[in-house]
């Protein structure tokens, strides 16, 4: 069982992938329970216990601030996940198909509102509130813009990079920290590494076997729906 941080670096490396919450969702994940029942299990990790060493809620940001291979973002059944590196072309290719935006906007598959956001954090790493702010969302565009943050994320072409704290205009800091998004490809070239151009069909198999070791049971409906993000 996984101890501290070390040990979930160590063995995420290992596996490849794995969900980022405490549920599996019939394919994997690494801390295989949540906050509502970790009291009855004997170990130190603890969801939101604040300790950047056993809590798994800190690991998330730990990983993009501190490390160069993996990558944490809403990439599977819309919610959170973590790739790394060694797997992460695999799912570039079977998710993006060596189409780019543009390619995919002009054939529908990609929201308008998902191509307002993608403008903004194209040019540059972007906090949340600012993508807000210089694409002119308001509270009344809340629910098309929290989809268009998912739709972009499933779709390897926005990644979380970390998080930073709101400032107001006078520099001062205030308020929760908000979450920073760049490009899939800004993100991994700021670590050295290049998303080669791999086959859909061989890295689908990839990933599937790979799946199939972690979790013989994974049926294939949800093991294609894992790998292709529909």
């Amino acid at each position: 069982m996984i101890q501290n941080y070390e040990d979930f670096c160590r063995e995420l490396n290992s596996c490849g992938f794995s969900m980022g919450g405490g549920n599996a969702k019939g394919v994997f994940a690494l801390i295989d329970y949540d906050w509502t029942n970790q009291d009855l299990l004997d170990t130190p990790v603890k969801w939101h216990c604040g300790d950047p060493e056993v809590d798994p809620w800190e690991w998330r940001m730990r990983v993009l601030e501190e490390r160069r291979d993996i990558a944490y973002s809403k990439v599977f059944f819309r919610t959170s996940g973590f790739i790394t590196r060694d797997y992460y072309p695999c799912f570039y290719a079977v998710r993006r198909k060596g189409e780019s935006f543009e390619e995919v906007y002009a054939r529908g598959g990609i929201s308008h509102t998902a191509k307002r956001i993608y403008e903004i954090v194209s040019a540059g790493e972007t906090p949340l509130h600012e993508i807000k702010a210089v694409g002119g969302f308001g509270r009344e565009d809340k629910a098309q813009f929290d989809k268009a943050m998912v739709e972009l994320q499933m779709g390897l072409f926005i990644t979380v990079t970390g998080r930073q704290q709101k400032k107001n205009k006078h520099g001062v800091e205030y308020g929760w920290n908000s979450t920073v998004f760049a490009t899939v490809e800004d993100f991994w070239k700021k670590r050295g590494f290049a998303i080669p151009e791999l086959d859909p069909k061989e890295s689908s198999e990839r990933i599937r076997q790979q799946i199939l070791r972690l979790n013989p049971l994974a049926e294939e409906k949800t093991i294609r729906k894992f790998m292709e993000g529909r």
